[in-house]
């Protein structure tokens, strides 16, 4: 199967993940789907999107991500951190150690807000940080939410793919890879509570309801190999006839070992509704069907430019997307990798200084 463009797919650079951390200028103009007002409710507008070259100061910025304990927030670092570069700005990332540490995250917020012009927000809890919100807005505190999204009505501008959608087009992708058997699916959508979990709970539920696959065994647990080993190992002793695996990033690469040891490869299907490292090497060996690309370091780039407008007062869009993908063996030559994962020799970084 081909892959499926969601908003509009860019030009390709190719299928090799991005080998240097160099700051890169041309990652735009990016294709992207834009709203005239936050949240997914309004009819969206498929565009090209460019960063502004026109930045005054070195503004100070801080972006908070639940943790950076595995491949798809160290593309966020890197998305913050080469902007920041590129435009010129202060940027200092802070990581609350998991999605269990929502007073954490509100924590280093309030903290990083006395010295910031602006702040992104990768939230832990959907509802949880909108009193934080609310103040930071009250304080004249330039708010982005980014990745996961947040309830809150005071934030400035979103940077955010609807996980709804992309975990409904890798259900889609299930469903025409079954070609209507009745088939069973073990679902991993990740930490209960969290926005971006719940959401591509319902969107990939939603589109296999009344469907020849079932969804058997759903199960809620933090983005971590270990956690999601667990699981996976739970999900097969209670299901031994099972014909997928689908859900986060670090349960398709745990799956892939564990099928192994049983041998079990050939026999059950691994499927992702984003991309890492792990999950793009898994397509290359046959371990994991297909995994959405879920546009991580451009999301950020993004997040990054609509502070920097926000701040500048110049014109921004209210929310802002980048074009997301399904991606299988057949997809991979002609996919952009550097949209989406950090480059190998990376490692986390927490500020940058342009002074």
């Amino acid at each position: 199967m081909a892959a499926l463009c969601l908003a509009g797919c860019g030009a390709s650079n190719g299928a090799d993940k991005p080998s240097s951390s160099e700051p890169s200028a041309d990652w735009f103009p990016t294709a992207v789907t834009v709203w005239p007002k936050q949240g997914f409710d309004s009819e969206g507008v498929e565009q090209e999107y460019s960063p502004t070259d026109d930045v005054s100061k070195a503004w100070n910025i801080c972006a908070s991500f639940p943790h950076l304990a595995d491949a798809y927030w160290l593309a966020a670092d890197y998305g913050v951190i080469q902007e920041a570069e590129r435009a010129g700005v202060n940027m200092d990332v802070l990581e609350a150690g998991g999605y269990g540490n929502l007073d954490k995250q509100i924590q280093q917020i309030e903290d990083c807000a006395q010295n910031s012009d602006a702040v992104i927000i990768g939230a832990i809890s959907t509802d949880g940080l909108n009193p934080t919100i609310e103040k930071l807005k009250a304080d004249g505190k330039v708010v982005i939410d980014f990745i996961n999204g947040v309830s809150s009505p005071d934030t400035t501008a979103q940077s955010l793919v609807s996980y709804r959608e992309i975990a409904s087009q890798t259900a889609q992708y299930l469903l025409d890879t079954s070609d209507g058997e009745a088939v069973t699916v073990a679902w991993f959508p990740g930490p209960k509570g969290a926005g971006f979990a719940e959401e591509a709970n319902k969107g990939f539920t939603e589109t296999l309801a009344g469907t020849n696959v079932e969804v058997v065994n759903t199960q809620w647990g933090n983005t971590d190999k270990d956690s999601q080993s667990k699981l996976i190992e739970d999900a097969l002793a209670a299901n031994p006839d099972l014909d997928y695996i689908a859900g986060n990033a670090p349960a398709a690469e745990a799956a892939g070992p564990i099928l192994r040891d049983r041998d079990l490869t050939d026999s059950i299907g691994v499927l992702s509704y984003y991309m890492t490292p792990g999950t793009y090497s898994g397509i290359q060996t046959g371990s994991v069907l297909a995994s959405a690309a879920d546009p991580a370091v451009l999301t950020s780039r993004i997040a990054t430019d609509l502070a920097i407008r926000a701040l500048e007062k110049q014109d921004f869009d209210l929310h802002v997307a980048p074009a997301l993908q399904v991606i299988d063996k057949a997809a991979l030559e002609s996919w952009d990798s550097t949209t989406t994962l950090a480059p190998t020799d990376w490692s986390a970084e927490f500020s940058y200084s342009a002074n």
